[in-house]
């Protein structure tokens, strides 16, 4: 079976960390584990300070939680074949068709908008049997396969919009999926919180979430426990593809017109979201939380960035570099982690070695 990535499945056995004695020592175990957090609490404060009249300022927070939520979706979505070592690109690429397919449904074939939304969400959702078919059954790698099905899908969007923008009158109440609000929020920031939970719930309390990170750590050694590497793979794939659907959604929602041009600049975002959730929370581990702060992290930055005037081309430069920086970083805390356990293993291999061999060596007392 092929596989783009590798996940750790197990929690780590705190044991072999051996015991922090001092604060600075302290500091270096909680660094991986909580350090974009750090990140993320600093970058927020340090803009507060910088731009006081802009930054910190409720405005703000509902400009930055509508702008991130559709992104925030999309890298939970990609989150979830990454929890099985797989890479999910059709979330950058699929979103461009199901914005426009919500849209077109409504004002070109004049169905009601509920039924177009389950329709966009049940085709979402049939396109990721399709990646988990090629993936599972053909055995292509999900990078290549999803690649090639998300240029398949962009061109599909292309073609059924024919190059121009698809526009007409919508109902208030698809308007309102996105657009409206909620305690005085974005609405779509409580539908990532909803996601996020239940995702959460799902992968870190249920079988089916402890077969997911099995999977993703070892499919050989979960197939020979009895767990269906295709099914879960599958499903994951199909979980994703919905997710994706429904941001396809929101994003309609939002821009009331549905364009070709517009959706592949969230797939960057959403697989840096989803890639530094495996480097913060639960190190070397995919998770929701963690993907949550990497999307918050973006967000922050970007939003403070460009209020200082940066250029148009600083959020994909700012994206980029956040992803190589914080992967590295998390492969450095995780090889200096990795060398402490092996030279405790040592240690207690070599203990448990000489034991016998000193009470052998013992003189005998037996008359």
């Amino acid at each position: 079976m092929t596989t783009s990535m590798k996940s750790t499945a197990l929690e780590p056995d705190a044991s072999l960390d051996g015991k922090a004695v001092n604060v600075i020592q302290r500091i270096t175990q909680a660094m991986p584990v909580y350090g974009l957090v750090f990140l993320m609490v600093l970058l927020a404060a340090l803009f507060s300070v910088m731009l006081p009249d802009t930054f910190p300022t409720l405005f703000n927070l509902r400009a930055i939680l509508a702008d991130k939520s559709v992104i925030a979706i999309l890298a939970l979505a990609a989150t979830i074949p990454m929890i099985t070592g797989k890479i999910d690109l059709t979330v950058g690429y699929g979103i461009v068709l199901w914005h426009i397919l919500a849209i077109s449904l409504q004002t070109k074939l004049g169905l009601s908008w509920p039924l177009a939304v389950v329709i966009v969400i049940a085709c979402s959702a049939l396109f990721g049997v399709l990646n988990g078919l090629l993936v599972e059954l053909a055995q292509i790698d999900s990078f290549i396969a999803t690649l090639g099905t998300g240029t398949v899908i962009y061109a599909v969007a292309m073609w059924h919009s024919g190059g121009r923008q698809v526009v007409g009158e919508l109902p208030e109440g698809f308007v309102d999926i996105a657009g409206g609000n909620f305690l005085g929020l974005p609405v779509g920031a409580f539908y990532v919180l909803a996601i996020s939970v239940a995702l959460w719930l799902v992968t870190e309390f249920t079988p089916l979430g402890r077969a997911l990170y099995v999977i993703g750590a070892n499919p050989k050694a979960a197939q020979l426990n009895g767990i269906s590497v295709r099914k879960h793979v599958m499903g994951a794939f199909v979980a994703s593809g919905a997710l994706s659907g429904f941001a396809g959604v929101m994003l309609a929602s939002r821009l009331q017109i549905g364009q070709a041009s517009v959706g592949l600049e969230f797939l960057l975002p959403a697989l840096v979201g989803a890639f530094l959730g495996s480097t913060t929370i639960r190190p070397g581990r995919v998770n929701v939380w963690g993907t949550l702060v990497g999307v918050a992290i973006l967000a922050i930055g970007i939003s403070g960035i460009q209020q200082f005037g940066g250029a148009f081309f600083v959020e994909p430069l700012f994206n980029g570099l956040t992803l190589l920086v914080s992967i590295g970083i998390a492969g450095w805390a995780q090889q200096r982690r990795n060398h402490s356990i092996k030279r405790r293993i040592a240690a207690r291999q070599l203990q448990s070695s000489t034991a016998p061999a000193t009470g052998a060596s013992s003189p005998s007392t037996a008359g």
